[in-house]
């Protein structure tokens, strides 16, 4: 009978991966010991190495892009307005 899988959380994948990364025991040990196929840990470990160098990003550039597109959202927002309100003064003006 197979085995029902069970969602696993961040923090637990984590840890793995950490313990993997450390080698004091072999994937097949960690396997055994936190109850997952190492296939899964070599994938967990593999994803931390990739993106253990965006934890050290500038967080600052990442937040003015975020502003900059705001921004601009804002802008086009306000421009369509405007129209909007120049096209319903005109019209009402051609009703007086």
């Amino acid at each position: 009978m197979a085995k029902k899988r069970t969602p696993r959380g961040g923090e637990f994948k984590a840890k793995v991966a950490l313990e993997a990364i450390r080698e004091r025991q072999t994937v097949q040990e960690l396997g055994q010991r936190f109850e997952v196929h190492p296939t899964q840990i070599h994938q967990w470990k593999k994803q931390l190495l990739d993106n253990a160098a965006e934890l050290f990003h500038d967080q600052r550039r990442k937040e003015a892009a975020g502003k900059t597109a705001q921004e601009a959202e804002l802008y086009e927002q306000i421009g369509r307005l405007k129209m909007e309100l120049e096209w319903l003064k005109k019209k009402l003006g051609s009703l007086d």
